[in-house]
Parts: structure tokens; C-alpha cells; sequence
């Protein structure tokens, strides 16, 4: 197999020339998009000069951005190598990996999780894979961070490999009802079909890893479990890869009664957003607690995801950071509010 040649000049003082050659196998339609999309997504992140004739790329710039540019090719055509296909995302994502970290981004963006119906589900950011690789080395993870990040979506894929792979016997995905009390008593139908509505995210991301015509049979035979959280109680879970999602509308005490469910043969992955809680108020997020309680227990990872690996769109990415900025300004005032009460409680009695 060809590699990827590149060779260097001086240019003027504190300038470095170099070149790139592209091996031939690659068109460089798959490297710089239709239309140069690709290429314009690199020129508009780097300050230096980057010029292309045939399947050569000459990079002029200061010595960082130019070695930088350099690395960014040879990332981009390890991710073709490996099969993967290039986007502006998948692009600015590995800018991103190379000046932030020390993780290569071809390593991040070529990591098979799940190939079903005609896609790979790859991990897209550099946190994501952490927390893939956690889920392959510990027994219970939580993934924990805000909406669009992947947590559940990315257990759910490892949780259908390890199925397919005979790692496991079933598939357990459940999810905290809060709604359960009052609000869900004014709707029409049985408990199920109360509680289905708060289930569908877990059919949606189920739907598009397995054939959905063979999710009932599995269903049926148990092979595939979707239940709310109450219905965990009083069980043991053998051979089962097990998924809490949306667990920071979990009390402390159903947490604690999850986790205490595990069996042998088993992996439990919890995933949540701490900043979305819909527990009533005073009710303190299992989520929350369980942070301190399990920290440092080996064989127990705790995996934080943050705006940066939001994979939804760019939109959603700001808006977290927004809520996240007014959320801190918020905070000072709310405790003081708390301690004027307090002052106020005490004269009283």
C-alpha cells in the first residue's frame, strides 16, 4: 500500500514550505470534497497557504501551522483508508483533536462500533471514544453530559454488538418514568401505554441498530427488555447488558436499587444530563449523589461529555453553553436566596 510523501523546504524566514502527496488510490474529490467544500472548511481554520495541483498539496506557513496542516492530511487519509467517509464536520472535529490533544483524530474517527443496515456508528469526538473505550473496560459506566453528546445512543450500539457477538444474553433498556404520578393518571389507556411515550427514544435508537422487523421476536423472547425504572425491583440481572438512560431523574434510592440489580456476566452503563432534572422539587438526583458515593470504587468509570461533543446540530452545541453561562450567573443569587430564608426561618422559631 502506498503511504502518504512528504517532503520540506525553507521558504522565506519563519515561513516552511511543504509538500504533501497524496497516494494515488485516494481521489482527492474523497479528500477535499465536491466542490473543494472540504478544502475551504482547512483554509478557513489555518492562516497558511494551502495550494493543490493533482494529487499534490503544498502547505506555506509558520512552522506550527504548517507542520499542523501536514498532520491534518495525513489524519484525513488514514480516516479513507479505514473506510470512513469525510464531512465538514468530520473536518473540523480533527482540527479541533490536533490542536487541542494529543489523540490522533483518525484513531477517533475510525473506531468501529456498530456496523447494521447499511452504516458504521463511529465514535465522533475524542471524549466519545474515552467513553466507548470505558464501556469495553469497566463493568459499570456512567456516561454523564448534556443532550446531543451520543451517551445513550453510543451504549445502546455497544450494547447490540455485545449481543451479536454472544458477550451477552439480553439487552435491558430502561428509563426512570417521573411522569408516572399525577400527570400521566389524566391519560387514556392502560400503565404501558401511559408510560410508552417516556420509552420511545429507546425504540427510536433501537430501530436504527437492529432490523425492526425481528424487535418483536426479540422482544417477545426476552432477548430485548424496554421497561420503565420501577419494574428493576426485586430482580437479578445475569448475562445482560443493561442501560439506564435519562438517570438523573432517578431518586438516590432508586439508584442505588439499579445498580444493586447487577448480576454476573453483566455491564450496567448509566447515562444522564445533571442540568435536566424533572424530579419533584426537594428530591434530591441519584445522578447527582451517586457521583460522590461510587468515586474511586475500581472497575466503576465515570465518563464526562461536554458541549464540545454535542453531534447534533451546531445550534444545539451553543444553546448548552448558553443555559450553561446563565446557570453560573444564576447561582450566586439562588444561594443567597436560600440563606435569606433560612435567616428568615430562624427568627421565626
Amino acid at each position: 500500500m502506498s503511504e502518504l510523501h512528504e517532503s520540506r523546504r525553507t521558504a522565506p524566514p519563519s515561513r516552511t514550505q511543504a509538500k504533501v502527496l497524496i497516494p494515488d488510490e485516494y481521489p482527492m474529490v474523497s479528500l477535499l470534497g465536491s466542490r473543494d467544500e472540504l478544502l475551504r472548511v482547512i483554509e478557513g481554520a489555518f492562516r497558511a497557504d494551502i495550494h493543490v495541483r493533482g494529487n499534490e498539496i503544498t502547505v506555506t506557513g509558520s512552522p506550527d501551522e504548517s507542520g499542523t496542516v501536514v498532520r491534518l492530511f495525513e489524519e484525513l487519509v488514514e480516516v479513507l483508508r479505514s473506510g470512513g467517509e469525510l464531512t465538514p464536520d468530520a473536518v473540523e472535529r480533527s482540527i479541533a483533536m490536533l490542536r487541542m490533544t494529543s489523540d490522533r483524530p483518525a484513531e477517533v474517527l475510525s473506531l468501529d462500533i456498530l456496523s447494521s443496515r447499511g452504516r458504521t456508528i463511529r465514535p465522533k469526538t475524542v471524549n466519545q471514544k474515552r467513553y466507548v473505550d470505558a464501556i469495553d473496560q469497566h463493568t459499570v459506566v456512567f456516561g454523564i453530559g448534556p443532550a446531543g453528546t451520543g451517551k445513550t445512543y453510543l451504549a445502546m450500539a455497544k450494547a447490540v454488538r455485545a449481543l451479536q457477538e454472544k458477550r451477552v444474553n439480553r439487552i435491558i433498556l430502561t428509563r426512570p418514568a417521573v411522569e408516572a404520578g399525577e400527570r400521566l393518571g389524566f391519560l387514556p389507556g392502560t400503565l404501558y401505554e401511559k408510560i410508552d411515550p417516556y420509552l420511545r427514544p429507546l425504540y427510536d435508537a433501537l430501530h436504527d441498530m437492529v432490523d425492526p422487523d425481528s424487535i418483536p421476536k426479540l422482544m417477545a423472547a426476552g432477548t430485548i427488555e424496554v421497561a420503565p425504572l420501577a419494574y428493576m425491583r426485586g430482580r437479578t440481572l445475569n448475562d445482560a447488558f443493561i442501560i439506564l438512560d435519562e438517570a438523573q431523574n432517578s431518586s438516590a434510592e432508586q439508584m442505588k436499587m439499579f445498580l444493586t440489580r447487577l448480576g454476573f456476566n453483566s455491564k450496567i452503563v448509566v447515562t444522564g444530563d445533571v442540568t435536566q432534572v424533572d424530579l419533584p422539587s426537594g428530591t434530591v438526583s441519584g445522578l447527582r449523589v451517586v457521583q460522590e458515593i461510587l468515586d474511586g470504587i475500581p472497575d466503576i468509570h465515570f465518563a464526562r461529555l461536554s458541549s464540545a461533543d454535542v453531534v447534533r446540530h451546531k445550534l444545539v452545541s451553543d444553546i448548552v453553553d448558553a443555559y450553561g453561562r446563565y446557570d453560573a450567573l444564576q447561582e450566586p443569587k439562588r444561594i443567597q436566596q436560600q440563606r435569606g430564608k433560612r435567616r428568615v426561618s430562624d427568627r421565626e422559631h
